[in-house]
């Protein structure tokens, strides 16, 4: 029998400190960066968006990829490039750690619509809030050292 296997992560990461450094006239040269990273690690990316300081990612990964060992390396990786360009001149790296929910298949294109719908969203709601209300949804304690 073969294995079959399906999980959509939401992957959020933030700026170190949350300071708004992603330059929104140029973020959709850092997705398409980070959707070729995606691609190399032979994983699927579904949608992708973010804020000034924070990025969403609705991702499959591959069976043989940790999701630690991803998101070390595509947040090393990209800090690189993004610090390279020089197209974010106050960008000084990514904060420490991340969130990965998961999501199931039917959830798909709700997930995907709130991820392409972050400028709007986020006119009601801060990352902050965003953040404690999505860990609050998945049964997560927040850690209130990581929130300023």
């Amino acid at each position: 029998m073969s294995s079959y296997r399906q999980i959509l992560y939401h992957l959020i990461f933030r700026t170190k400190c949350s300071r708004k450094t992603l330059v929104q006239e140029h973020s959709k040269e850092l997705y398409a960066y980070l959707m070729g990273f995606i691609q190399n690690k032979n994983c699927f990316l579904y949608r992708i968006n973010g804020m000034e300081d924070h990025i969403h990612i609705l991702c499959d990964l591959h069976p043989s990829i940790a999701l630690a060992n991803y998101m070390r390396d595509l947040k090393t990786s990209s800090s690189i490039w993004i610090k390279q360009t020089g197209k974010f001149p106050a960008f000084e790296g990514w904060s420490d750690g991340y969130a990965a929910l998961t999501y199931a298949w039917k959830d798909k294109e709700m997930i995907v619509n709130y991820i392409k719908n972050q400028q709007e969203h986020h006119i009601k709601e801060t990352f902050e809030e965003e953040l404690r209300r999505l860990l609050k949804e998945h049964g997560i304690k927040v850690d209130e050292r990581f929130f300023p």
